[in-house]
C-alpha cells in the first residue's frame, strides 16, 4: 500500500538518495550530466518523457539524452522541490517542480518552471530512478474560476 508522507517520514536511505538527485540536477544545470546519470538504473525498462521534447526508453537511450541536455546548460540558478512523496518498500515516487533562471543554449538566464514526476525502485538496497517526467508548467487558466 501506497502512503503519502512528509518530508520527517521518509526513509533514511530514500532522503538520501533524493538529497543526491537534488545536487545532481543542479549540476547538469551546470553542464556536467555524469552525477545525474549515476543514480539512474541500468535495466531496460528506465524511460524518459523529457521536458525539452524527448521521449527516450532503455538506458542507451537515456544516457544520450542525459548528455545532449547537458550541452544546453550553462550555468544560472537552480532549485528543485519535492512537493509529494509516496514509498513502498521498493518504489516511492515524487512529484515537484525544477524553478529557477538558467542559461540556455548561450542565452541570457531566462525564467524556467519544470513540473516533475520521477518513480524510484529499491535495486539491490539502493533506490534508483527508474522514470522521469518533466513538462513546462502552463499558465493556470482556472485562477479565479473556481466556486
Amino acid at each position: 500500500m501506497t502512503t503519502k508522507i512528509n518530508a520527517t517520514q521518509i526513509p533514511a536511505d530514500l532522503r538520501q538518495t533524493l538529497d543526491r538527485v537534488r545536487a545532481a540536477t543542479v549540476v547538469i544545470g551546470q553542464g556536467d550530466p555524469e552525477p545525474y546519470m549515476r543514480l539512474w538504473s541500468r535495466a531496460d525498462d528506465v524511460t524518459l518523457f523529457g521536458a525539452w521534447g524527448p521521449c527516450k526508453r532503455g538506458w542507451d537511450e537515456l544516457s544520450q539524452t542525459f548528455r545532449w541536455v547537458a550541452t544546453r546548460f550553462r550555468g544560472g540558478e537552480l532549485s528543485c522541490e519535492e512537493v509529494t512523496v509516496n514509498v513502498t518498500d521498493d518504489l516511492a515516487y515524487t512529484v515537484g517542480y525544477e524553478q529557477g533562471a538558467m542559461v540556455v543554449d548561450g542565452s541570457e538566464p531566462q525564467p524556467m518552471c519544470i513540473r516533475v514526476t520521477q518513480i524510484y525502485r529499491k535495486e539491490a538496497d539502493d533506490w534508483r530512478l527508474v522514470h522521469r517526467h518533466g513538462d513546462f508548467a502552463p499558465t493556470d487558466q482556472s485562477a479565479g474560476k473556481l466556486a
